[in-house]
């Protein structure tokens, strides 16, 4: 007991903890995430996108509709009947205001299905509606 109370009036430490390794572990922890993390919130399904030579690459959207070749609605990556998705489009929209709404349809759906999923998220309150598309590989 002398000892320590000591080597404290002497200014001496006990024990150091050397901070280096642990921020370095932390700067990996983080890159990899990063790394290994999708901005875009993709459907979980499985779509072909059309094609746009106009298209723009966007860093998230709040809410991801998709519709299948099927013409299945998917919602997240849960299936919603056409009926069901302006309420369901509603209670995001209530939860954050400003939600935009990026729509993944696949080149087989029909043009009904998109139309009717692009209205019932303007009867929602949707302010921003866009239209998924993959960029053209350059030949």
């Amino acid at each position: 007991m002398l000892n320590i109370s000591a080597a404290r009036r002497a200014g001496k430490r006990g024990v150091e903890l050397n901070m280096a390794p642990l921020i370095d572990m932390i700067f990996i922890l983080l890159i990899f995430f990063l790394v290994t993390t999708s901005f875009v919130q993709e459907t979980g399904l499985d779509i072909d996108k059309p094609s746009a030579a106009t298209a723009v690459v966007r860093e998230s959207a709040d809410l991801v509709i998709g519709i299948t070749r099927e013409n299945r609605i998917f919602m997240g990556r849960r299936e919603i009947d056409a009926d069901r998705l302006r309420l369901a489009v509603e209670r995001a929209i209530t939860e954050k205001p400003e939600a935009e709404v990026l729509i993944v349809a696949d080149t087989q759906s029909a043009t009904g299905t998109v139309i009717e999923v692009m209205d019932a998220c303007r009867l929602a309150g949707a302010r921003a509606i866009s239209m998924a598309a993959g960029i053209p590989e350059q030949q």
